[in-house]
């Protein structure tokens, strides 16, 4: 009976390593308020890039679009109004240009100039943005 009681560990230890577990991580760290704690994160979240996928790179290419640097700048400041707004899949319109944009993964989906967008329904967006 001695052996197996040595193999096991007691339900207050068990209960002390899971629900307690010391953490050294600094957002459990009592000396962040959580101003601080949500301040970093937004500033992670603002400074990650916006990426473009394979489908909108082809795109962009083969229509011969380029992007400024102003053009990108509001390109990802739209995409930032719609994140604040808790908008998913976003429409965000710059100049003559129309991104269909996936908002939590900061994501490119399609480009779209005005031309060609004229006879187009934009679907499966949950809010738009024009820039």
């Amino acid at each position: 009976m001695n052996e197996i009681r040595n193999r096991f560990a007691s339900i207050e230890q068990m209960t002390d390593r899971y629900l307690y577990p010391k953490s050294t991580d600094a957002v459990t760290s009592p000396s962040l308020s959580f101003e601080e704690v949500l301040k970093k994160k937004r500033e992670a979240t603002e400074s990650s890039e916006l990426k473009f996928s394979k489908h909108a790179s082809m795109r962009l290419s083969d229509r011969n679009i380029n992007l400024s640097k102003e053009q990108s700048d509001r390109l990802r400041t739209g995409v930032q109004k719609a994140g604040e707004k808790g908008i998913q899949e976003s429409l965000v319109i710059v100049d003559s240009l129309a991104f269909i944009v996936n908002v939590p993964n900061k994501t490119v989906v399609t480009a779209i100039p005005q031309a060609e967008a004229n006879n187009h329904i934009f679907t499966n967006i949950d809010g738009a943005v024009i820039m």
